[in-house]
């Protein structure tokens, strides 16, 4: 396996679009219904989402033989150092692999001045929140979020880098 993690491109857009729906599928599944996954993927993972992604945010993919494995999406460095972690998404098979870590990590690299990473996880989300917690990322805050009528109950975690 040769595993390479770099900024994503705009001719990545559907890899990564693929990445994201069988992620959220395998993730997700038992925790939020597949209509209301669809629905969310369809908004935020179209075309036009992902090209202001790719230009607003720092957008990074794994490739293995040229292929995108998984990406992680940054938002703009804010006041204070902080920035929002989007998403850390792989493909089921490749997860437990050191490669959502290296992804982490390149926005760590990248991100110019970052002192704390906020990410929002689903609390029944346990690959996202055990994977978020060993990385040192600690809870600060817990709150139901309405994901289009299906309520969440949602973990705000901060890591101090």
């Amino acid at each position: 396996m040769g595993c390479s993690i770099r900024k994503m491109k705009k001719e990545d857009i559907h890899q990564v679009q693929q990445v994201a729906k069988i992620s959220w599928n395998y993730t997700y599944e038992g925790v939020i219904p597949l209509e209301i996954q669809e629905s969310f993927l369809k908004s935020a993972y179209n075309d036009e989402m992902m090209q202001r992604r790719l230009e607003r945010s720092f957008f990074f993919v794994s490739e293995d033989d040229g292929k995108i494995i998984g990406f992680a999406s940054f938002s703009p460095l804010k006041e204070g150092g902080e920035v929002e972690l989007g998403a850390i998404y792989l493909y089921p098979e490749y997860q437990k692999m050191g490669i959502g870590t290296s992804l982490l990590q390149e926005g760590i690299k990248s991100i110019d001045g970052v002192m704390k990473i906020f990410v929002n996880v689903e609390k029944d989300n346990k690959i996202g929140k055990n994977f978020y917690t060993t990385k040192g990322f600690e809870v600060i805050s817990e709150f139901d979020d309405d994901f289009d009528g299906h309520i969440l109950k949602t973990v705000r975690m901060v890591l101090k880098v």
